[in-house]
């Protein structure tokens, strides 16, 4: 899994112009005197391509002035440091740098409120419960990065945000009673920025759409960029094919659809708040 979108799509663009050659991979790599692996893993995205690998590759193809200067600076923006490295022990995969660069973000969530918007005490009783109450150290660093990751939705031209929390998110007593009002009137506050959508799955929904489990959509200006991210015990699970991220799409609409409408989930946060 690449740790960027920039890096998929240059991935991406990278075997787009080996097929506009009309060369096999062996073939190209040739004309590269490269490995053939060694190809295989820049177009697959397993390997990172420099600018120089971009460089010798439109030399190569033949390519347009024009393309190969954005395709040198795709490279270039492809290893840019995140301000998420300052994090990298608490940040190992890539779902970070991904949701970075996203410009709209679903969530369906039946456990938890969302990372993005939760307060730092309700953060603090999950990691600690997560990590088995250990190193304060280490449960301190994780707080302080989700609490950094906040900030991606209030930063200029900030990503879309549209929530879907099943209702017993909102009854679920992390933390005792303070926190959770706490927690509560956060995201009746977070519901006002105009890049905030917050919907709520009543009980009375019975069966639907969204019964095998939480998951997020990152979506990007290209949907061949579009990504499904399911976090799990044994590890998590980026679903890039096209069929089946827009299975997850179709899935999100349908739990959208069973919702209640954001004023109406308001008052049902509200009303929890006062229980």
């Amino acid at each position: 899994m690449l740790n960027t979108v920039r890096q998929r799509r240059l991935a991406r663009e990278i075997r787009s112009l080996r097929d506009a050659a009309g060369w096999t991979t062996t073939e190209a790599a040739q004309h590269l005197s490269w490995s053939k692996s060694r190809l295989n893993r820049l177009e697959t995205g397993v390997a990172k391509a420099t600018e120089q690998d971009v460089a010798e590759i439109c030399d190569v193809y033949k390519v347009a002035e024009s393309v190969r200067a954005a395709l040198v600076q795709l490279a270039r923006d492809g290893t840019r440091q995140g301000w998420w490295t300052a994090y990298s022990d608490v940040f190992a995969g890539s779902y970070v740098g991904l949701e970075d660069e996203a410009s709209l973000i679903k969530e369906w969530g039946v456990q938890l409120v969302p990372g993005l918007l939760q307060t730092e005490d309700y953060a603090r009783e999950i990691i600690s419960t997560r990590l088995g109450n250990g190193d304060a150290e280490q449960v301190y660093r994780r707080v302080m990065a989700r609490m950094a990751r906040k900030t991606l939705l209030g930063r200029p031209n900030p990503p879309e945000l549209h929530a879907v929390l099943d209702e017993a998110v909102l009854h679920r007593p992390i933390g005792g009673p303070e926190v959770m009002h706490e927690q509560l009137r956060a995201l009746t506050i977070a519901a006002r920025r105009p890049n905030v959508t917050i919907q709520v799955l009543p009980f009375g929904v019975g069966v639907h759409a969204g019964m095998d489990g939480s998951f997020i959509l990152l979506e990007y200006a290209d949907p061949a960029d579009d990504v499904a991210y399911v976090a799990g015990t044994a590890g998590d699970v980026y679903v890039e094919n096209p069929e089946h991220v827009t299975l997850y799409k179709m899935s999100f609409e349908r739990i959208c659809n069973a919702a209640l409408t954001p004023d109406a989930s308001q008052a049902m946060i509200a009303a929890a708040m006062k229980e």
